[in-house]
């Protein structure tokens, strides 16, 4: 639970400090007015990164040095900074910095739910490996810190390999394979996990057709670091041909059908949009899960609602109840499009960047 926030010169938002009641509180606001970039604040100290996929460098207020966020949650003081003169960031937990990124991630939980969601389901293969790679970096460091392992052999390899330099790039093949072993496994294993739920999700939320979800290798994936070694020593004449690594989970994806159809090339928008929210209850459900059930995350919900009929917007709310039962922080452009269940928060005005009421 989020009590305290205090945003300094982020995007739009030059100086905010607000205090947070338990259950949270609905943001009033015109778009272009900052509730979104409020919602990606309180997620940056979270994942330390943007949600939006944007650099640190393009977060910062036009015309200030840098960029500063600090939460109070569970009596522990998160911050980050960003200085634009020589990328400079510092993340603290309660005064004391942190030496490595990956200690820090996941010390607040929050899931975030916006209508750009749906474009995990109807963009490529790397919009929904990212979606993995984030609920089992929040939920598990050691993955995280696998993934990193396995992004810098990958991309140190992919160097040697554009530069024509096979013999570079095979020094790179044990890092990226016992990096990709870790990786591919615990990816598998969580699908294999939730996949069940994610039916009932979507089934809760309105659909009458069977929803599936599955891992997909883009090759056959390798047991151990060894297979994975000798499938890079095997695809290595290809890799130079083709300048990149073409073997890996890095090419992996997590495949969605309804009906025996595949999601991205048959569902409609409104398909789409219910299965991203499956995916996000199914994320805060793993973050609870990796808890012990004793923290739920904050939900964080971007003008969800809006885009749902009556019906939908129901049972989004049940389900909203039963996975994230803690702390919701709400934007909407107008009080009619916030569900009358959530107005027993407070309800703020953002105007400007500024709260003016």
């Amino acid at each position: 639970m989020l009590s305290q926030l205090t945003i300094r010169n982020f995007r739009n938002l030059s100086a905010l400090d607000l205090e947070f009641p338990p259950g949270g509180a609905v943001i009033i606001g015109e778009n272009g007015q900052g509730k979104t970039n409020l919602l990606e604040a309180i997620y940056y100290l979270v994942l330390f990164r943007s949600l939006r996929g944007a650099k640190d460098g393009e977060l910062v207020r036009f015309g200030s040095d840098g960029f500063f966020v600090g939460g109070t949650a569970a009596d522990h003081r998160i911050t980050a900074g960003y200085e634009i003169a020589g990328h400079r960031k510092k993340v603290t937990v309660d005064g004391v910095a942190a030496d490595k990124l990956s200690e820090v991630v996941g010390r607040l939980l929050a899931v975030p739910f916006s209508p750009a969601d749906a474009g995990v389901v109807g963009s490529g293969p790397a919009a929904r490996r990212r979606y993995l790679d984030v609920v089992l970096s929040v939920s598990d460091r050691a993955y995280l810190t696998r993934l990193a392992e396995m992004r810098a052999a990958l991309r140190q390899r992919n160097a040697a390999l554009r530069r024509g330099r096979g013999d570079e790039a095979r020094a790179f093949d044990a890092p990226l394979a016992e990096g990709a072993t870790h990786v591919a496994a615990a990816r598998r294993r969580w699908v294999d996990q939730w996949s069940a739920r994610y039916g009932e999700l979507c089934a809760a939320l309105g659909e009458s057709d069977r929803a599936e979800m599955r891992y997909h290798a883009h090759q056959p994936a390798a047991d151990d670091a060894s297979g994975w070694r000798e499938r890079l020593a095997g695809s290595l004449d290809r890799d130079l041909r083709r300048a990149m690594t073409t073997v890996g989970p890095h090419r992996d994806d997590l495949k969605l059908a309804l009906g025996g159809r595949e999601l991205r090339a048959y569902g409609s928008a409104g398909q789409h949009r219910t299965a991203a929210i499956a995916l996000r209850v199914l994320e805060a459900e793993t973050l609870a899960a990796a808890r012990g059930g004793r923290e739920p995350p904050i939900g964080l919900f971007d003008d969800v609602f809006a885009e749902l009929d009556e019906g939908r917007q129901e049972r989004l709310l049940r389900l909203i109840q039963e996975s994230l039962p803690g702390q919701a922080i709400v934007v909407a452009p107008r009080e009619a499009e916030v569900p009358a269940a959530l107005f027993d928060r407070p309800r703020w005005q953002l105007k400007g960047g500024r709260i003016v009421g």
